[in-house]
């Protein structure tokens, strides 16, 4: 004969019970299983509780059995039902994923909600609810470029060696140009932020011209040498050369890390460099323009002075370009370089092992 098991209550326990037997706001189902072990407790028998409390014996026996191997906390939260799985709601997500992943409407380059919600018969929201779950976004994409230098690897180190070790008794030196800054002044006056609403500015614009930033970042120090010149071609070049080495000490060496572009490596700047065996050139990989860090003070000053700056001329933008290099120098701070050559090494050799995988479109 089967036995109820005893039921041993603490003082604490039997308060709580006992409040919720009687609160008015209590669900009905935790006032129920409270009574339940109340009476368990006093000694009452199953079949007399269920009696009692116009329940079944079955429910009766649940609650004592759960009061015992949870105690409070069985009674207040039920137990997890696993429930009849979905086959035919799985089999259409699984078809979603599908079709996302490996196939192209007819019409478009990537699948809408609503267009694949039509091709596969489903509602919009099922396809939304599926994305979501699987982190799916037809709608975004994102850039990349594997560089296909033969010397990839031997640039690779020789840049990222200055960076980690930079050689004692020199300056290490990220130079570049940002060519084609366009003096942009706008057809109507822009109107100002205030609470509620975001600043504005025409879409259309008047162009009064365009400047070249000839930039040179001290890697150690953060500083910036700087020059602005209507062109870009080597002429232009060997001159902000000349400054570069007018505007350092004489007695240190340079070693300046450039990309691949024509300019610099014309035979006319490197007659000028033979010239001055200070002057140590450092060239990137074709297509790694991430790896020079002047790049990174670029977009700096293209989004908080040029991109929504309003000139009417170009010596008023040279003046502002200036102005910000200026105040730039002023609070200097080092750029800091983390990534190991190795790490970077085997980032690419992963990324081109699954491209080397994937068909061509």
């Amino acid at each position: 004969m089967r036995v109820a098991c005893e039921i041993l209550l603490t003082e604490e326990e039997r308060k709580t019970l006992t409040r919720w037997s009687r609160g008015r706001s209590t669900p009905s189902r935790l006032v129920l299983r409270a009574k339940i072990v109340l009476r368990a407790a006093e000694g009452g028998l199953n079949k007399d509780i269920a009696d009692e409390l116009k329940t079944m014996r079955k429910t009766v026996s649940l609650w004592r059995t759960r009061f015992v191997e949870q105690r409070l906390a069985g009674l207040e939260k039920d137990a997890a039902r696993s429930g009849r799985k979905p086959k035919a709601r799985d089999a259409v997500a699984r078809r979603i994923v599908e079709v996302t992943t490996r196939e192209r409407p007819a019409d478009a380059t990537h699948w809408s909600t609503r267009s694949l919600a039509k091709h596969l018969n489903v509602s919009p929201s099922m396809v939304q609810r599926v994305w979501l779950a699987n982190q799916l976004q037809p709608h975004r994409i994102k850039t990349f470029k594997l560089s296909n230098d033969k010397h990839f690897a031997e640039k690779l180190v020789d840049v990222v060696g200055l960076y980690l070790s930079p050689p004692e008794h020199a300056i290490v030196l990220c130079v570049d140009e940002k060519t084609q800054i366009q003096a942009l002044d706008r057809t109507q006056k822009s109107l100002p932020i205030y609470p509620g609403r975001l600043g504005t500015m025409t879409h259309d614009y008047k162009r009064n011209g365009t400047t070249t930033l000839f930039a040179a970042l001290n890697v150690l120090e953060g500083l910036v040498i700087a020059s602005c010149m209507p062109r870009h071609r080597h002429q232009e070049w060997i001159k902000f050369l000349a400054e570069i080495d007018g505007s350092t000490p004489p007695d240190v060496d340079l070693h300046l890390i450039a990309d691949n572009y024509a300019t610099h490596k014309h035979p006319k700047v490197k007659r000028w460099l033979a010239r001055r065996p200070r002057f140590h050139m450092h060239f990137i990989p074709t297509s790694s323009s991430w790896l020079n860090l002047v790049e990174r003070w670029f977009r700096d000053i293209t989004q908080q002075r040029i991109r929504r700056g309003v000139f009417h001329s170009v010596a008023q933008l040279e003046a502002a370009i200036m102005d910000y290099i200026e105040h730039h120098n002023e609070t200097a701070k080092s750029y800091t370089w983390t990534a190991k050559a190795e790490d970077i090494l085997e980032k690419v050799r992963r990324a081109r092992k699954v491209l080397d995988k994937t068909p061509s479109e």
